[in-house]
């Protein structure tokens, strides 16, 4: 647990506000998320440990207790939000369940890059080799992201649907390399946009999967 815990403080400390799901079991070590859900208030404000000292090194967080918000999640799935966002009536607790939907998106983002484009699996662990990994991966995700949306403006997408996205990973990952030096033709790029435009998802509003506990996908390391 040392890591949210430094990731709390440092946020804090940069003035950025924040809001992150703790899982309802307590996250296997928040004793103070333990003792709310058995507290049964809707929220509340507590105090977190200081980071550890080798997370104060790592990361140049303060060595310092933070104090930040419990709020009950205002979804069906339930768990609880942890936040800065200390002010009840600027941010009061029934904001935080649509608050948190609305971040969807971004989650699913990071699972985009860490799974499908396996940015945790670098090609060699020198740092240079590090950051050409992380760029190419991030400018291959902006350029698919770029695709949808040509996709979704040329061809016609009900309303109520959304492309998905994995998808399109599928689509354009053999194309990339001919695209981008300038080898392959404009009519592949207008073809991958019209199958990208056919396989979509619909869309609910409010609709919870509650995720089945699985070890994660990671790859392993080839060195």
């Amino acid at each position: 647990m040392g890591i949210p815990r430094a990731l709390a403080a440092l946020l804090n400390q940069r003035g950025i506000h924040f809001c992150m799901r703790v899982e309802k079991r307590g996250d296997n070590g928040f004793a103070c998320v333990c003792d709310f859900l058995r507290s049964g208030l809707p929220e509340q404000v507590v105090t977190l440990r200081a980071p550890d000292r080798c997370d104060v090194a790592d990361f140049g967080c303060p060595v310092t207790p933070k104090t930040v918000r419990l709020v009950r999640h205002q979804t069906p799935g339930g768990g609880v939000l942890m936040t800065n966002a200390l002010d009840q009536i600027h941010f009061p607790a029934e904001a935080f369940g649509d608050l948190y939907h609305r971040r969807w998106s971004i989650e699913e983002a990071f699972k985009r890059l860490k799974h499908k484009l396996n940015l945790e699996h670098v090609s060699g662990l020198s740092r240079q080799a590090v950051n050409q990994d992380f760029a190419a991966k991030i400018l291959c995700d902006n350029l698919e992201a770029l695709v949808t949306l040509a996709a979704r403006q040329t061809h016609p997408v009900p309303e109520q649907r959304r492309i998905n996205r994995a998808y399109v990973h599928t689509v354009l990952k053999p194309l990339l390399p001919a695209l981008l030096l300038g080898i392959a033709a404009a009519s592949w790029l207008q073809d991958a946009m019209a199958l990208i435009a056919r396989r979509t998802f619909l869309h609910r509003e409010g609709l919870s999967k509650p995720r089945k506990p699985r070890p994660k996908p990671h790859k392993f390391m080839s060195q």
